[in-house]
């Protein structure tokens, strides 16, 4: 049996009668996938890819499972640099008010940070992904690392460091919304010239540099540069918001904002996300971007790129805590990239999957421990 890709889709091939084959992706290493129906008594090609190279085995006999590898020019990797925190979480009937002391509930501790996790959605999405942080040597550092390493995130690049403490994150959930306040502790702590011999080492062109604006900002911004003349694809969550030059942001392939951000960093004149999220979204585009994603809550999400604008719904579930939801989204986007599936008409099927992700992450409390995986996301709504 030969089969042949179904043009503008990774998703979908045919035999050599036309049947349409489903497939999905089964393996972090070689982005694999598996045939969705039984193929019996038939030669079947298997091409293995990994990093753009390509072989064949033949197949025979009564097969239940065959893997292919999609067919794409690069089989990246996903670089985060950015925050680790211990996430400390109380719930709470309202917003105590200054001064005032009220009483909680359901106290979570969990490993959190945006950038470890982006770094776990990814890896749960499927990625191979390695994170370029920093922890303080206490036992809050010991379990964030151990957290990624049980996600399948290469934590290598963390560095533990004493003299200084772990970052963390003090969370009050109130009715399925959350506020805030951060420590920021060793996330501080890594230097520009340290993180570029990182990527000297282990990064290589094509692959994903996804970070965030927890980490020491003047670092962050000139490893944004640094890794777009590396040739990764470079893919910024400006959270929280920061101003970004106009030299920056044509550094950035992917800038992805909540309509808060898009307030902080485009809010001159009087285009509101909400209202005009079209309009919005172009203005993001139109400051140097190779590609703009807007989320916008209950409304959705939507991005723009040279070919078009695109729309995503919102899925509805029943909410308990928002506040992994960005990180999911994002995370799931940077997989989608580093299968090299957020081009052109792609980009389509990575915002569905993003949102049904980002949904999914709601419905738990805490950080890491509420990202699915890739097949929860599948399963999700058939």
């Amino acid at each position: 049996m030969n089969v042949r890709p179904l043009k503008h889709s990774k998703s979908s091939w045919v035999d050599e009668i036309g049947q349409v084959i489903t497939i999905y992706p089964i393996n972090r290493t070689f982005i694999q996938y598996i045939l969705s129906r039984r193929t019996s008594g038939c030669n079947v090609e298997k091409s293995i890819a990994h990093r753009g190279e390509y072989r064949t085995e033949l197949l025979t006999g009564n097969v239940e499972r065959c893997t292919f590898a999609r067919k794409g020019p690069h089989m990246g990797k996903v670089i985060v640099f950015g925050s680790l925190n211990m996430d400390i979480s109380i719930e709470a009937d309202k917003m105590p008010q200054q001064g005032e002391t009220i009483g909680g509930k359901n106290l979570v501790t969990s490993p959190g940070g945006k950038g470890a996790n982006q770094a776990v959605a990814a890896a749960r999405m499927g990625a191979d992904v390695h994170m370029i942080g920093a922890v303080g040597a206490d036992s809050f550092g010991q379990d964030l690392k151990q957290s990624l390493i049980g996600y399948g995130v290469n934590a290598e690049q963390v560095d533990e460091l004493s003299g200084v403490s772990t970052g963390v994150a003090v969370i009050v959930r109130v009715g399925g919304d959350n506020r805030i306040i951060l420590d920021h502790g060793a996330n501080h702590a890594r230097t520009t010239d340290d993180v570029k011999a990182v990527l000297d080492r282990i990064a290589k062109p094509g692959d994903v540099f996804l970070t965030q604006f927890e980490c020491e900002l003047s670092t962050t911004f000139e490893l944004i540069r640094y890794a777009h003349e590396l040739g990764l694809y470079t893919m910024v969550n400006p959270s929280p918001s920061a101003t970004m030059s106009t030299g920056l942001l044509a550094s950035v392939d992917v800038l992805c904002l909540n309509e808060i951000e898009f307030a902080d960093l485009f809010g001159e004149g009087k285009i509101s996300p909400l209202a005009d999220p079209e309009a919005a979204v172009q203005k993001v585009l139109a400051s140097g971007v190779a590609t703009a994603v807007l989320t916008l809550g209950s409304k959705g999400s939507i991005a723009a790129d040279v070919h078009g604008v695109y729309q995503q719904k919102c899925y509805r579930v029943d909410t308990v805590d928002t506040t992994c939801a960005g990180d999911t989204f994002m995370g799931t986007l940077a997989a989608f990239q580093a299968s090299g599936q957020l081009e052109g008409h792609d980009i389509k099927q990575a915002l569905d999957v993003a949102a049904k992700a980002a949904a999914l992450a709601t419905t738990k409390v805490g950080a890491q421990q509420s990202i699915p995986t890739y097949q929860q996301v599948v399963e999700f709504l058939g």
